[in-house]
């Protein structure tokens, strides 16, 4: 085998023939005499008027066989149970990683599988009603469920990206995910991966309940024995891996209110922004030859800047994509993105957010103080039923209430008010100073055609569940082991997945140990 790099022409295509095209004359050989042709990378330039698709493969002889790395999972219907609260990446792999290890995991999720899920959100999206164990953030698969489904990270040193890629693929994620360096899978293809997760976990022993939602820990002498349900139920096992997800605010104040471990962790706060897709395409690619425009992807933006003293940044961008609304009570509302595999919808948002530290509590003191303000401002935002609050851009950073708005992909509708009175004042002064700085980056983007929707507050939880660095465990309660988004050690699928992993490796070595 040999690693090489080449350039594709993005007219011709990364196809199968021309991947092993390009390599024989890259080795300068006949393409007969190569076999399988991997490729392990693959990225788009747009930088110079002819784009190009940067690609890295691995090229195999005709006589060498490449080989395939299969997990090999354990048949653990007998075995030693191992509580994993929450069905997001986390849990999901936490419970994979059980079933390498010999552990059954019993997964309790509060809210409902895939099939049962998706009639809640069709009612949510209609505006009739949310279900606080049943939306956009919980039920099975989590909050990654029904969203873009993007896989890039940068938590590669935390784990083996490569095997969780690998293991979606297996579940029937597309293989181009294994090399596509901004890799997504959609929100058309995940339920039915992640059901197929489902059903490996089910067919080597481990175990699904579904509208469990866990009220209790159940602790003896610092020790957590397993957790208690809202009916009542106990479920006790060797050791509770709790991967519940960032808006699980019952379990901050459970964790309040028993007196256990907690912190305030800095997130990020602001605004939905929308635009034409077809602008953003304009934007960047004005500089790229006609024939090549029709054949490139919706175009995407990575946004960066320091405003108002603090670092404002645009949050998982969705081309082609659509708003939806991620509340989990009907108390607030709260936005976030998602797309298609495809992103063939006319419409681009991305989350732009800035930084709220620990230090912008009102109640230092209090663990949950981030917490509230992220509730206060939801509530705020609530103003017409589940309809949006907006604004034009060009009249956000003038302080003015639009007069009219331009079209949206929120389905609930979209109503004018001043975003700036929802916002706490550092972010909404952040934000108008940064909207200018972003079009001195990307021409075109601050305008009147761009739409701002209020709000998005869960980027990331204000709350950490701390635990010990090397074994993950909680600092103090034995046997509990705080997983991704919501524990505040992940952001995203794929560190979410990586966590998972993690701490489920721990918790049976932890076990093994204590035997």
């Amino acid at each position: 085998m040999q690693r090489i790099q080449y350039r594709i022409d993005p007219l011709d295509g990364v196809t199968p023939s021309n991947l092993k095209k390009q390599a024989a004359k890259t080795l300068n050989c006949h393409p007969a005499d190569l076999g399988k042709i991997h490729l392990v990378q693959q990225s788009l330039d747009v930088r110079d008027r002819y784009p190009v698709i940067h690609c890295v493969v691995d090229v195999y002889l005709k006589a060498e066989n490449p080989g395939e790395c299969r997990v090999s999972y354990r048949d653990v219907s007998q075995s030693k149970d191992v509580i994993v609260v929450g069905s997001g990446p986390a849990g999901l792999f936490a419970g994979l990683t059980l079933l390498e290890k010999g552990f059954r995991p019993v997964i309790l999720e509060r809210g409902k599988d895939i099939h049962a899920r998706k009639a809640d959100i069709a009612a949510l999206n209609r505006g009739l009603g949310v279900n606080p164990d049943s939306n956009y953030c919980f039920g099975e698969g989590g909050a990654g469920t029904f969203s873009d489904g993007k896989l890039y990270t940068r938590s590669t040193k935390r784990g083996d990206t490569g095997k969780i890629l690998q293991t979606l693929v297996a579940h029937g994620a597309s293989d181009e995910i294994l090399s596509q360096v901004h890799a997504h899978i959609g929100s058309d293809r995940l339920p039915a991966i992640i059901e197929k997760i489902r059903h490996t976990i089910e067919s080597h022993g481990g175990t699904y309940h579904f509208n469990t939602r866990v009220t209790d820990l159940l602790v003896k002498n610092n020790k957590v024995l397993g957790v208690r349900d809202s009916n009542g139920t106990e479920w006790k096992g060797e050791a509770v891996i709790l991967a519940t997800g960032h808006s699980a605010r019952d379990i901050y104040r459970l964790f309040k209110y028993r007196g256990w471990a907690l912190e305030t962790k800095g997130f990020a706060m602001g605004l939905r922004v929308e635009h034409p897709q077809q602008l953003i395409n304009d934007i960047q690619y004005s500089h790229v030859m006609p024939s090549y425009r029709k054949v490139l992807p919706p175009a995407t933006y990575n946004l960066v800047t320091q405003a108002g003293g603090r670092g404002v940044y645009s949050f998982c961008m969705c081309p082609g994509g659509q708003i939806i609304p991620a509340c989990t009570d009907a108390a607030g509302l709260v936005l976030n993105g998602m797309s298609n595999s495809k992103r063939s919808g006319k419409m681009a948002n991305a989350g732009v957010v800035v930084s709220v530290e620990p230090g912008d509590a009102t109640c230092p003191d209090d663990p949950l103080s981030l917490m509230y303000l992220q509730e206060s401002i939801e509530k705020a935002a609530k103003v017409a039923g589940f309809a949006a609050p907006g604004q034009r851009m060009t009249d956000f950073v003038r302080g003015i209430i639009s007069a009219n708005l331009p079209a949206s992909s929120y389905f609930s509708g979209c109503v004018e008010a001043p975003l700036g009175a929802i916002l706490p004042d550092y972010v909404t002064r952040s934000l108008q100073e940064a909207f200018a700085l972003f079009n001195n980056k990307m021409h075109g983007y601050f305008t009147s055609e761009a739409l701002l929707l209020g709000v998005e507050s869960r980027t990331s939880s204000p709350v950490r569940i701390p635990r010990e660095k090397e074994t993950f465990r909680h600092i103090t309660l034995e046997g509990l082991y705080p997983c991704g988004e919501g524990a505040g050690y992940a952001g995203g699928i794929v560190s979410s997945a990586l966590d998972g992993v993690l701490v489920a490796t721990a918790a049976a070595a932890a076990i093994v140990f204590a035997r």
